[in-house]
């Protein structure tokens, strides 16, 4: 799909345009960091400028998700947690802007330094930082928290303590982390830690999932109240300690985020209607224009908003586990997404409405030619050609079907790949020289009808092929548990990107993460490509590389063929209560997590 050719181009422009010497100045402490570059806003910015520093406080808002929860703890592995809490009770050193791509500004840390070449980088807490019991955050608890994490946390965490060569206290409120690889992004991701209260896990196993102990933090929002598995309310904190830090002033504006869980999306969108639930993210335009004609809705207690923003469409559809021996094959892969008849589930579903995505960086200026390979993009690809998939280098699109329900072009296709990979229909169905059925089974998560929906369309056009996938539909316990340990063989999955893209791309994508349970390459590449193509991304010195490095990386894993693409959501359809307003002026991350409710407030 087309990107904005105005707005966009120019802040991917200027978030990568600036070579890496650019930074050699910053030998003094500094109010904010960037990849590239200086942060847009001076030392004395007010607030962030898509926030409106006046809003009101009061009200609530009220979530709805589907599932439910065993755990409060959102920084280990164990358990389920509801994923608003890690950006609820999980403050940092340093937190991120929304309008630039990749800037932070000092929110516990009052400045931040870094060495001649962002070898070291050090901080310097607020001498005002308090947890929420009040007591203050020292560097104790920000240097228990870093090794914890990077110890026994989540294995989001784990990636950049082992780039860690040291961590030592300086001065009373000062730390120090220095590096032992070169990466110019690990000085932004020091920043971006959880620091939690020391003296709270003493004599427990941090590891460990629980209801009964509620993570301590200095965020503006404590957890006030829950019902196991069925509700959580987050009480904004009176006694915030970083009300007047620019970065947060005008924020935080709601006095409770109460989340409630339902067991289907149906059951949540009824308490929507009623108002119950006060607002409402729709993924499903058909829906979005054929059923929210209801009371509240007419009357204008309900307000639909339409949201742009600027951002990469990544990567949702249905993930094939390369770990399974069915799927090791690329053209057994290639058949499964020739039989996948996006163009007639996407006119069943959104009315045809919703544009598919291309790839994992389509809709913005860092996704990759569908044609043949060329300059640099090319130079990098060539060293891995002999083993990079067949449309890597030559080029590659999604296939198109006819609009049809049969789909027959698709469908022949399908056959076509499956016999070449030694798998042919024998009395209707799909089986090896061996005479063994061609089989697997698709792990849905209960309560998701618009996954059911189109699966159930999915299974349909798998049958003219011959092959009758197993349906398994769990409980989010369960479906958490089975797909941290990479124990399905298709799934539903969602990657998003950004348009500076950096070492998280190791977790998503790189080969060590590949067996690491709880870790995000579902797909379980192992690819000497996608590594370098990674160590590349954190050295490049120029545009041009930086987006040819990109580029290369995205033709690896779309014509990896590891994932059925479904659509995208260019746009964000909020209905929420009238009363909850939002800022004239959107970032250009537009509506990320944390901007609602973040930015968002309560108006009468």
């Amino acid at each position: 799909m087309a990107f904005q050719s105005g707005t966009i181009v120019a802040f991917c422009r200027t978030a990568i345009a600036v070579i890496l010497t650019a930074s050699l100045a910053h030998a003094q402490p500094q109010h904010g960091i960037a990849m590239y570059g200086d942060p847009a806003l001076p030392p004395d910015f007010v607030s962030l400028p898509y926030i409106n520093a006046d809003a009101p406080k009061g009200g609530r808002i009220v979530t709805a998700e589907v599932g439910g929860y065993d755990s409060l703890n959102p920084f280990i592995l164990k358990g389920s947690v509801s994923w608003q809490l890690r950006y609820f009770v999980g403050e940092s050193l340093m937190a991120r802007s929304l309008d630039e791509p990749f800037t932070l500004y000092g929110l516990l840390a009052e400045s931040i330094e870094t060495g001649p070449n962002r070898e070291w980088v050090e901080f310097t807490l607020r001498p005002e930082a308090r947890f929420s019991d009040g007591s203050p955050v020292t560097i104790e608890d920000v240097m228990w928290s870093y090794e914890t994490l990077g110890t026994i946390g989540h294995p989001r965490y784990l990636g950049f303590w082992t780039r860690v060569e040291s961590m030592e206290q300086t001065d009373e409120r000062s730390v120090r982390f220095t590096f032992n690889i070169e990466d110019r992004e690990l000085a932004l991701l020091a920043g971006m830690r959880p620091i939690l209260k020391k003296a709270q896990w003493e004599g427990v196993n941090f590891a460990d999932s629980t209801l009964d102990i509620v993570p301590i933090t200095s965020s503006p929002y404590v957890i006030d109240r829950f019902d196991a598995g069925r509700s959580i309310s987050l009480r904004r904190n009176p006694d915030y300690w970083g009300t007047d830090v620019p970065f947060q002033r005008g924020q935080h504006n709601l006095d409770e985020v109460r989340i409630e869980f339902f067991g289907d999306e149906t059951a949540a969108f009824e308490a929507f209607k009623t108002l119950e639930v006060n607002t409402n993210r729709e993924f499903n335009v058909a829906r979005w224009e054929t059923q929210y004609d209801f009371p509240a809705a007419r009357n204008g207690d309900v307000v639909m908003s339409v949201l742009g923003h600027e951002r990469p469409s990544g990567m949702t559809g249905f993930v094939m586990n390369t770990r399974r021996a069915q799927f090791e094959d690329w053209r057994v892969r290639d058949a499964l997404i020739h039989a996948f008849n996006f163009d007639f589930i996407n006119d069943a579903m959104t009315g045809g409405a919703q544009p598919r995505i291309t790839s994992y960086w389509s809709n913005s200026p860092l996704a990759m030619d569908h044609g043949p390979a060329t300059g640099r993009v090319l130079e990098f690809l060539e060293p891995f050609a002999d083993d990079l998939i067949p449309g890597t280098i030559e080029g590659y699109n999604l296939p198109m079907g006819d609009g049809t329900e049969r789909n027959r072009a698709g469908t022949r296709a399908a056959l076509d790949q499956m016999e070449q990979a030694g798998w042919t229909v024998q009395d209707g169905v799909l089986r090896d020289e061996a005479g063994n059925p061609f089989s697997f089974e698709i792990l849905l998560e209960q309560g998701s009808s618009e996954n059911q929906a189109i699966i159930d369309m999915y299974t349909q056009a798998l049958g003219r092929i011959g092959i009758t996938p197993r349906i398994a539909t769990v409980d989010g316990a369960q479906y958490k548990e089975r797909t941290d340990a990479y124990d399905f063989d298709m799934t539903f999955y969602r990657v998003a990107v950004s348009l500076s893209p950096g070492n998280e791309q190791y977790n998503y994508f790189g080969s060590e993460s590949a067996d690491q349970p709880g870790g995000r390459n579902v797909m379980g590449i192992r690819s000497p490509a996608v590594n370098a193509m990674i160590d590349r991304l954190l050295t490049s010195e120029s545009e041009e590389d930086f987006v040819a490095t990109v580029q290369a990386l995205d033709r690896i894993l779309t014509a990896g063929r590891y994932v059925i693409p479904i659509y995208q959501w260019n746009i964000s359809r909020i209905a929420h209560a009238k009363e909850l307003r939002y800022p004239d002026t959107l970032p250009i991350f537009g509506d990320w997590p944390g901007w609602q409710p973040d930015a968002w407030w309560y108006e009468e």
